[in-house]
């Protein structure tokens, strides 16, 4: 028998999860770690992978290239099918595509063949973010979204701070092929404890009461049946161009970061494959604690009186301001301890920036998958152009040009918000 949010089962009852919510944000964290643990590998992999089968830097780009391409295309795709389909059901498939893809890594032994595979593992990985971002729509008020998809968020960093280390141990005992192989499996296991404790919070039976009507009264609209909005009409909104373009500017530094600081450690500094995995994941961990900060920080200023409007763009300002000092320093340090410290710092203000919040402090629910998969396939695009041309200034220039370039972004993408977005914390309506 169930009444309210008690389950009765084999005559015993459910007692509630204080703080469920919370645990929901630490369970999508978990995800996007995975999330990034498997397309780290290669990053972290690609000098011994490059030595063995002779592949240069402009290979690596185009690489990557074929990765963000299909990543681009599904980001959008994803979120389109997460808002039908539901959050449950979209990350499920997604997390055991993804997996699966990065185990097939192990038959890669050429610039095509690892193209193919790293496609492939493009076309389920965007499910992550765009399934997380509704999920936080989901389960947090508005006060806690920015928290919420800070934690969710810093998965990305810890999952890139644990690749070093546990991959090159991994390629160190038993090859580089045993290091796709054993992330990949971990995906299943997070699969299995997703289908069992994620529900809806009007449908979950270990939430309770008070926190359920925290979360619903925050969503008077919600009636748990409604269907995204018709694209023409988001595609009318400056709000959404706004989401989009942030995206566009931003998330191909990321995929830099990414992709290219343990290479840039190597060639810059001299780094050897120990080295890498005793060091290199000091800057994903400051990563993380940006992402915590890009929600901490305007949660502390809204609890002293501050709208959550200035609270988010007094962070944004901050975080711009610090990259352009860290992009242009960055380049002029010799010493690998000193590089180590400014890459950290810049790890730590492009997470904190917080630009995969904004769809959630402006769109509805129903719509936020969708709007959040068109910022991440254009951003994705971007990204893939973006790789296709580091690799060959890099081995022309070095890395100095793209570290200026990278400083330019920030202050266009908080303009785009400003003019384009508008206030935030302000739910649109959209049908």
């Amino acid at each position: 028998m169930r009444e309210g949010f008690r389950v009765e089962k084999q005559g015993m009852t459910k007692r509630p999860i204080p703080h469920l919510r919370w645990y929901i944000a630490i369970l999508l964290c978990l995800a996007s770690a995975l999330n990034y643990l498997d397309r780290q590998t290669l990053s972290v992999l690609i000098d011994t992978i490059k030595k063995e089968l002779s592949l240069n830097n402009a290979d690596y780009g185009k690489i990557n290239a074929w990765f963000l391409a299909s990543y681009g295309v599904m980001y959008a795709v994803s979120g389109r099918i997460v808002d039908f389909i539901g959050t449950r059901k979209g990350f499920t498939i997604f997390v055991a595509g993804w997996s699966l893809a990065n185990m097939l890594h192990i038959f890669a032994a050429s610039v095509g063949q690892f193209s193919f595979f790293r496609f492939l593992l493009g076309v389920f990985e965007p499910g992550s973010f765009t399934g997380g971002v509704r999920a936080v729509s989901e389960w947090f008020p508005m006060r806690d979204r920015a928290l919420a998809i800070g934690i969710f968020n810093a998965g990305t960093a810890f999952g890139s701070m644990a690749a070093a280390p546990i991959v090159s141990v991994i390629a160190v005992e038993w090859g580089w092929r045993a290091a796709f192989l054993i992330t990949g499996a971990l995906g299943f296991v997070w699969v299995a404890g997703w289908w069992v404790l994620y529900k809806l919070p009007k449908d979950h039976p270990r939430i309770s009461e008070e926190e359920r009507q925290l979360i619903l009264s925050d969503q008077p609209q919600d009636s748990g049946n409604e269907k995204p909005a018709p694209l023409s009409r988001l595609l009318a909104m400056k709000e959404t161009w706004g989401c989009v373009l942030v995206r566009a500017l931003i998330d191909p530094i990321s995929y830099f970061l990414l992709f290219w600081i343990p290479l840039y450690f190597q060639q810059k500094h001299g780094f050897n494959l120990k080295e890498i995995g005793m060091f290199v994941w000091i800057p994903y961990a400051v990563a993380a604690l940006g992402n915590v900060f890009s929600g901490a920080m305007p949660r502390w200023l809204i609890s002293r009186g501050w709208e959550l409007n200035s609270a988010r763009k007094l962070t944004m300002g901050l975080m711009t301001c610090l990259m352009l000092v860290f992009c242009l320093i960055v380049p002029q340090a010799t010493n690998p301890v000193l590089a180590l410290v400014i890459v950290a710092g810049m790890m730590f203000c492009h997470a904190g920036w917080g630009n995969i919040i904004l769809p959630a402090e402006v769109f509805p629910k129903s719509t936020v998958g969708t709007v959040t998969g068109l910022g991440g396939a254009l951003g994705s695009l971007m990204g893939a152009l973006s790789q296709l041309y580091i690799g060959k200034i890099v081995d022309n220039y070095g890395f100095t040009p793209i570290f200026i370039a990278c400083a330019c972004m920030y202050p266009l993408a908080l303009l785009s918000v400003y003019v384009l977005i508008g206030k935030l914390g302000v739910v649109r309506k959209v049908s």
